[in-house]
């Protein structure tokens, strides 16, 4: 297979595998085409499509987490002051990967942004004196930071009211209530960013393919890694040998990087947490909430439960989401086995597992109070968002499986269960994984772009100035830079047709 710039593309050789055909390996495939155009790339995606799991839009929220409105980046301590620096971190993130795909934009990937992206303001609501000053310091915090300046404040109804017409009809008027908005706020549809990267990447030279899983990766003596391949159809298996693999198998990635045999895998493990939504397609109710809104997480809970309501554009229909409510399968991934969890049990994994099923009994307890709940607790707690909400108007669909990363707590050596990412290299940098979840896909650009310089830090130098021209602040902190976070605002806001 030969690209529009004669790379050949080495289908029993390839210098780099990519095991999964998710947000993942799609973004890490259009960066080796800045830094590395010449290098074969092959990607294996063991389902039917590519982003068929946790990149799927209606597998995750398309929030395009940017801390705007989710309140469990911005946590208060006991004084009541709010930490921002997760939040500020969070954003920082995510306009790195709006900068990556505006370069793409201009450079043809798609016809029109509005494919993958589209603006939709980003609400945090509270109820309650406590919630109301919470919000109040969480506002205070975020506004002297640059990267949330244009974020608004109120804690009048009758504002609320316009902000967020279907949260606030019905509400009872003595209730306190509390929010801050931001009008820079996007829905993004993963699934379909996805597939543009990819079907840009194939353009190039890439070769991406499905119904085919990765079944062992395994050091050969001359450094390569011989990958064992399974057609998911015809169980014909083969094998390639790479120079470099990364493992971007969403929930998967877990169990094949154990049997990679890495030492910097021991000790890891995975809980698998099913979502479910409730989901409305009437128009009423959507022309009502044109946002997102987040609220805070019940007492007990974990931080992935936090209730939002989002307006959600896919494949051009307009629909709402509310959610999640927490369901449980042994599972890592939707099509996966239902040995996943007691496989992926290991000796070495064993104790910061059974670590954690000790320390995290406010998280079993809510989980089997979730599985338990009938429909119309579930519709009551709907209700607590949407105090009109009819039971009628709204559907249950079941979102993708997170797997949350289980490690061990380096100041006890017991395990701690991590909510959010984390990267595995190798010790010599030929091999890569990413265990976890949220923020995930928001932040991916960042992601793979620490992946490039833990595992290529002789490269680094030389890649900088090509990566640096797809996006300006690498290598920059926009919080602290003022004019570079306006120009850069302003650059991607009308590349990605955010502005209007």
């Amino acid at each position: 297979m030969t690209s529009d710039h004669g790379v050949v593309a080495d289908s029993a050789n390839p210098d780099v595998v990519l095991v999964g055909g998710g947000i993942m390996s799609a973004t890490l495939a259009a960066l080796f085409g800045i830094v590395a155009p010449d290098w074969s790339v092959t990607v294996f995606e063991a389902g039917p499509a590519l982003a068929g799991e946790s990149s799927d839009a209606w597998n995750n929220a398309g929030t395009g987490h940017s801390a705007l409105c989710e309140l469990n980046y911005t946590p208060a301590g006991p004084d009541g002051r709010v930490d921002a620096s997760k939040a500020v971190g969070i954003n920082e993130q995510f306009q790195v990967s709006r900068q990556f795909w505006s370069h793409l934009v201009r450079r043809g990937m798609t016809a029109s942004p509005r494919d993958f992206i589209s603006p939709v303001p980003h609400v945090s609501f509270v109820t309650g004196d406590e919630g109301r000053r919470y919000m109040r310091n969480r506002y205070s915090a975020l506004k002297a930071e640059p990267l949330f300046g244009e974020l608004e404040h109120t804690e009048d109804p009758a504002e609320l009211a316009r902000w967020i017409p279907l949260v606030m009809a019905g509400r009872d008027p003595e209730q306190a209530v509390a929010a801050t908005r931001s009008i820079a706020g996007t829905d993004v549809n993963f699934g379909a960013l996805t597939k543009l990267l990819l079907a840009d990447a194939e353009n190039r030279g890439v070769a991406a393919h499905t119904h085919q899983r990765v079944e062992e990766i395994e050091r050969e003596t001359d450094g390569r890694w011989k990958v064992t391949v399974r057609d998911t159809r015809s169980g014909e298996p083969r094998t390639v040998r790479a120079r470099f693999v990364f493992v971007g198998a969403g929930g998967g990635a877990l169990p094949l990087l154990q049997r990679t045999g890495i030492p910097e895998i021991a000790g890891f493990g995975g809980f698998p947490v099913s979502g479910m939504f409730l989901r409305t397609t009437s128009q009423e109710l959507v022309r009502m909430h044109q946002a997102k809104v987040y609220g805070q997480a019940a007492v007990g809970a974990p931080p992935m439960s936090v209730p939002h309501l989002d307006l959600r554009l896919i494949d051009g229909e307009h629909s709402l989401l509310f959610g999640p409510y927490a369901g449980f399968s042994p599972k890592f991934l939707k099509a996966g086995s239902m040995f996943d969890l007691p496989l992926s049990v290991r000796p070495n994994n064993l104790g910061s597992m059974l670590g954690v099923a000790r320390t995290e009994l406010a998280l079993t307890k809510y989980l089997i109070k979730e599985l338990l709940q009938s429909r119309a607790a579930r519709h009551r707690t709907l209700q607590g968002f949407v105090p009109e909400a009819e039971e009628h108007d709204w559907d249950m669909i079941t979102a993708g499986q997170r797997v949350q990363v289980i490690k061990r707590d380096p100041s006890t050596s017991k395990g701690m269960l991590q909510f959010g990412t984390e990267l595995i290299v190798g010790a010599d940098g030929t091999i890569a994984g990413l265990l976890g979840a949220s923020p995930g896909a928001s932040t991916a650009v960042a992601a793979m772009l620490t992946l490039l310089e833990r595992c290529f830090p002789d490269r680094t130098q030389a890649w900088r100035p090509l990566i640096q021209e797809a996006i300006p602040s690498y290598g920059h902190k926009l919080s602290e830079e003022p004019e570079l976070l306006a120009q850069v605002r302003k650059d991607t806001m009308e590349t990605l047709e955010l502005d209007g």
